[in-house]
């Protein structure tokens, strides 16, 4: 991946609106690859059971994948989100969201997301798809 590129990502990570809402931060960005952490705040994140809200988990994974297809420095956006919630965090959990592309064509990427908490143990599973626009992200300075 350019350097351009990585760069790019992480300056826009860090100023995104939701990711600071949430405290996501990239923590690892390669080809196809995107790791981002958050720490899981019951207090803002609990759903009515008194559980991890589903979205917020959703909130790291959408991230993970955001950012593991945008590493070729083109636009790729969402088609196909489909999320296994397995367990709920335990209060303070730094939760981690892995991306890996696992295969693509010239219009579509296919990932695996997988959420965990540092000590391995799996929160949520995800298969995602994405359409890939051909298209300059719009925050890459080209030098």
């Amino acid at each position: 991946m350019e350097s351009a590129v990585r760069d790019a990502i992480f300056k826009a990570v860090e100023t995104e609106p939701f990711a600071r809402q949430f405290k996501i931060r990239l923590v690892r960005l390669n080809d196809g690859y995107s790791e981002v952490e958050m720490t899981y705040e019951p207090e803002r994140m609990d759903n009515i059971y008194r559980r991890a809200h589903g979205g917020a988990i959703f909130a790291l994974i959408d991230e993970a994948f955001e950012t593991a297809g945008q590493t070729d420095g083109t636009i790729a956006v969402a088609l196909n989100v489909n999320v296994t919630y397995i367990s709920s965090p335990k209060a303070g959990a730094r939760l981690r969201a892995t991306a890996r592309l696992i295969g693509q064509s010239k219009k579509t990427a296919s990932y695996e997301i997988s959420v965990t908490d540092l000590d391995e143990n799996i929160i949520a599973t995800c298969q995602a798809l994405a359409y890939r626009t051909g298209k300059q992200i719009p925050f890459l300075e080209r030098r």
